[in-house]
């Protein structure tokens, strides 16, 4: 199996690497495949080797949805399920043709007990999807699309933000509005007005930004939350 450049593949030793070899199977999608519509997430964990796909959840009765995670390279779901058994009730949708790598899901429980080697990567890797999640309904309870779209777009280039950087490279308005919570028209318009003040320039699906120190002080009170 190639390692994809992936962590926790260069973090194994040779013989838990045979295990995921034994167990592991490569599975792949088409974009905009919705690629569970069965009890696949109860019975098997994954692991992205390459593309992205997001979780999501929708209201149906306005049709609104919000993006919960992007999943791309070396990320790993669905963690909720492999923690407590239970069904998670979210959406799933191939944003950029992938590769997965399917693993039984009482398999990776078992190695949650009893390696330590998985248990070092995983549990930190839990930990940071939780401050992601707490990260995301603060924003949305306390700050307005504008201010969250120019926070979006200061993590977009910021190394040090494994969930976000370089994120939105390709990502059409609309994904981007179902980040932030919005349509695409609200995220289309505020990007016109940050085009119009210089701050930024768009150019097909990507974003480059011309002043961060402008767009910095547009985030002022995000960024001391």
């Amino acid at each position: 199996m190639k390692h994809y450049g992936i962590e926790i593949f260069n973090k194994l030793d040779q013989g838990f690497e045979q295990e995921f070899i034994k167990y592991g199977k490569i599975v792949s999608f088409k974009k905009k495949d919705i690629p569970f519509n069965g009890n696949e997430l109860s019975s098997f964990f994954y692991i992205v080797l390459k593309g992205k796909i997001k979780s999501y959840q929708i209201n149906f009765n306005n049709d609104r949805e919000q993006t919960l995670f992007i999943y791309r390279q070396g990320d790993m779901f669905d963690t909720i399920t492999l923690l407590d058994g239970k069904p998670h009730e979210v959406l799933y949708e191939v944003l950029e043709s992938i590769e997965l790598l399917e693993l039984p899901i009482e398999k990776v429980r078992e190695w949650l007990r009893t390696n330590e080697q998985f248990n070092r990567h995983f549990f930190p890797y839990i930990a940071s999807q939780m401050r992601h999640t707490e990260e995301l309904a603060s924003d949305l309870s306390l700050f307005s699309t504008s201010e969250r779209l120019s926070k979006l777009l200061l993590q977009n280039i910021n190394p040090n933000d494994k969930h976000y950087f370089q994120l939105l490279q390709n990502l059409s308005k609309t994904e981007i509005a179902k980040l932030l919570g919005t349509v695409r028209h609200v995220v289309e318009r505020h990007l016109k007005e940050l085009e119009k003040n210089n701050t930024i320039e768009t150019s097909r699906k990507n974003i480059f930004i011309k002043d961060v120190n402008r767009l910095i002080n547009q985030t002022k009170n995000l960024l001391l939350n």
